[in-house]
């Protein structure tokens, strides 16, 4: 890293990305696509300004934590039920449609079936940070697109779980039955845990320091994050451990106070996290699998808004809340980059496979911003008519 460390990343990452959002705004794009542009031109691949790039993705997996929590906060847990009732069937027969296609295109550039199978898998996810970040609150808590959206998301993200598991078991040459059984089982038992320490324990502290705001904010990061690492120690990951900490949490009075004064936490490390996806671009070894990525990135882009309207209208959902549903989950995940990692430090995918889901993700990423920023209500759109907080 250089000489003032992550001080001087700091620095450069958020002066940085005031330039570039600047920039991006006049450009009608994302701010978040600037956030991933300025990490590769100032990455490792780039001009190696910051060299320590993983060190600023695991202080940005924070970020991801906060937006989990804050979900979990405007969810009710009876009306969330309902929800994954609802979804549960689309969100299994479009994974298996997505991965099919996407092994076909990736065998068809010539990869193995392992790494075809690899690349398949990734792209049965779209971002949960995209998918949620570009929703305006009013959707995201109020309206029934916003529900169906964060069902699906969650939903991909506990197959996205459960594969990384069973990628981990592989890699060791077994099958992880033991450790996915348990995985099974903690869920639920997180869920007892989460909602007892809430009746029990923090509505009973809340009800007596309210009037102390500085201790509320305190106690709502410890419950947070202490419920995220629970998670991720009973093996299920600290996104769901949040999730859950923020459901337990909905009906307390105090819910809606946390929720804003968590806001400014959440958006600092998801400005990190998107810098970090930049700066561990490598720009050599995505060259020759271009062809591919963009291939892959343009079919599921076009792919994922026919096939979400198709199953949600055979749920008697109407077809302008399923097409806008496609729109807004047309992307590859930061699921996606997550299982590449684990495939490739586990040695059961190879460089080129990886480059390739590396790559579509981030054009997933940039194109699907801006067809959703052009096209819907967000809370960075340009034209004041979709402006959307």
């Amino acid at each position: 890293m250089h000489d003032g460390g992550l001080v001087f990343s700091i620095f450069l990452i958020f002066t940085g990305a005031a330039l570039f959002a600047t920039a991006a705004l006049y450009a009608r794009q994302a701010m978040l696509v600037a956030y991933i542009v300025l990490g590769a031109l100032t990455g490792p691949s780039g001009l190696a300004l910051v060299t320590d790039a993983a060190l600023i993705e695991q202080i940005s997996e924070v970020g991801i934590i906060f937006l989990l929590f804050l979900l979990g906060l405007n969810l009710y847990p009876q009306k969330l039920i309902d929800l994954f009732r609802e979804t549960l069937l689309v969100t299994l027969v479009s994974s298996v449609a997505f991965c099919g296609v996407a092994f076909v295109i990736a065998r068809a550039f010539g990869l193995g079936g392992l790494d075809a199978l690899l690349v398949g898998v990734a792209a049965m996810f779209s971002s949960t940070i995209i998918g949620l970040k570009l929703l305006p609150t009013t959707v995201l808590h109020h309206r029934h697109t916003g529900e169906v959206i964060v069902s699906i998301l969650l939903l991909q993200d506990l197959i996205a779980i459960f594969a990384m598991l069973l990628l981990a078991g592989v890699s060791r040459g077994e099958v992880p039955l033991a450790s996915t059984v348990a995985a099974v089982l903690a869920l639920p038992l997180l869920v007892v845990v989460a909602f007892l320490g809430e009746r029990y324990v923090l509505v009973k502290l809340f009800v007596k320091f309210d009037r102390i705001q500085e201790y509320v904010f305190l106690l709502a990061l410890g419950w947070c994050l202490g419920i995220a690492q629970a998670g991720k120690a009973m093996g299920l990951s600290y996104e769901i451990g949040a999730f859950i900490a923020g459901i337990a949490v909905a009906t307390s009075p105090v819910a809606r106070h946390i929720a804003e004064s968590l806001k400014p936490l959440r958006d600092f490390f998801l400005v990190m996290f998107f810098f970090a996806l930049g700066a561990g671009f490598d720009f050599g070894a995505a060259r020759a699998m271009a062809l591919p990525a963009l291939v892959l990135a343009v079919v599921m882009i076009a792919l994922k808004p026919v096939v979400y309207r198709y199953l949600f209208v055979t749920q008697a959902e109407t077809p302008k809340l399923a097409w806008e549903t496609g729109v807004r989950l047309g992307q590859l995940s930061e699921f996606s980059l997550l299982l590449v990692f684990v495939a490739v430090e586990s040695a059961v995918m190879s460089d080129e496979a990886a480059s390739m889901v590396q790559l579509a993700t981030i054009i997933t990423f940039v194109a699907s911003s801006y067809l959703v920023v052009l096209r819907y209500p967000t809370p960075i759109a340009l034209s004041d008519k979709l402006r959307r907080d």
